[in-house]
């Protein structure tokens, strides 16, 4: 037998887990939240009690013993930037999931990881938040100083798949570079250069490309218009770049599936949205080859979108004249956590210190 592994990914409406015997999958479950339910808390945070019942309400119907577990893990959410990597869940961690700058399901994992990993008597985690911070300092300036740009990216699925490609076309990650693109609710674009992240768009923000939740950057003069138009509040304005942007604010829908399908029944206006959203996303990844300055090893596609083949072709048509294209499709967060997990068991890498 080898170590149990407990790996938490809250969504927001839905918390994902899964139980791993070293690397072996036993269960993987996805514990979904009624809009009802939800409505019944206040913010977030404020779910952190109900949301820890139900993970062990769900345990428990599947008769598995908390004490058996050897380490819990939890999706990172917006703590302080630090650099990637895995990190022990301490009271300074705890403090700053608990008064993050902004609300995100994310924020729940680490509390989450802590709470049942103090039931089991075992050490908690987190891997790669999204705010990992890796930016050259020549990306972080804008053309406004009181709006510099900020590194807010899906982390952890990007240097879990860039490093699985590696390991199967035989490249060692830290002597490479690459352009990572999650396709998903939110998009963001990566220079991996030897190793780091030197530059991303933010996508929790809606920076970059068009998305199916995010309106993807905006001519400025005409952003500016619709924020003193009085038809929006501040909150209308932030859920219009992130939430209701993009395709949610074209087609009505954050389903690129049904999108997908529309297309196929001759809807032309889901096939313009589709290609404008592969072209934006083209455009992002030809924005990171110029900042590795043309030494691009391989573009890599991953996240949920990248089931369409034919976003992922599209894509491939504008870019592979810069790098080969390769796609993993798929979030594969939890298998990610349990991979930085099962590191820090095994003594592969040693566990950073949240400040």
């Amino acid at each position: 037998m080898g170590s149990k592994i407990l790996a938490i990914n809250p969504g927001s409406t839905s918390t994902k887990v899964a139980l791993y015997d070293d690397e072996h999958p036993l269960l993987e479950l996805t514990l979904r939240h009624s809009a009802e339910e939800i409505a019944r808390f206040d913010d977030i945070i404020s779910q952190l009690d109900w949301r820890r019942e139900i993970i062990l309400s769900a345990l428990r119907e599947q008769h598995f013993d908390i004490r058996e577990l050897a380490v819990v893990i939890g999706r990172g959410g917006l703590v302080k930037p630090i650099p990637a990597g895995v990190y022990e869940v301490n009271d300074a961690m705890r403090h700053d999931l608990r008064h993050a700058s902004r609300e995100h399901a994310s924020n729940l994992g680490g509390l989450l990881a802590a709470d049942i990993a103090a039931m089991a008597g075992v050490k908690a985690y987190i891997a790669d938040p999204v705010v990992v911070d890796e930016m050259d300092d020549v990306a972080r300036m804008s053309g406004l100083p009181d709006c510099p740009r900020r590194s807010i990216l899906h982390a952890l699925n990007q240097k879990a798949t860039v490093r699985l490609h590696c390991e199967r076309v035989g490249l060692v990650y830290e002597e490479h570079n690459f352009i990572v693109a999650h396709l998903g609710g939110g998009i963001s674009v990566t220079a991996h250069k030897r190793g780091r992240m030197v530059d991303t768009n933010n996508a929790l923000d809606g920076d970059g490309p068009i998305a199916p939740e995010r309106a993807g950057s905006l001519p400025t003069s005409g952003l500016a218009d619709l924020c003193f138009s009085g038809r929006y509040t501040r909150h209308d304005v932030e859920r219009l770049l992130a939430g209701k942007g993009g395709m949610v604010a074209h087609l009505g829908t954050n389903s690129v599936m049904s999108v997908m399908e529309r297309m196929r029944a001759g809807d032309e206006e889901a096939k313009r949205f589709i290609e404008a959203m592969c072209y934006t996303i083209s455009k992002e990844i030809g924005v990171m080859a110029a900042v590795l300055e043309g030494k691009v090893d391989g573009i890599v596609l991953t996240g949920g979108i990248a089931y369409n083949a034919p976003v992922t072709d599209a894509i491939r048509q504008r870019c592979s004249f810069i790098a080969p294209v390769t796609v993993y499709p798929g979030e594969n967060e939890l298998e990610a956590l349990m991979s930085n997990a099962l590191a820090v068991l095994r003594g592969i890498c040693t566990p950073r210190l949240y400040t």
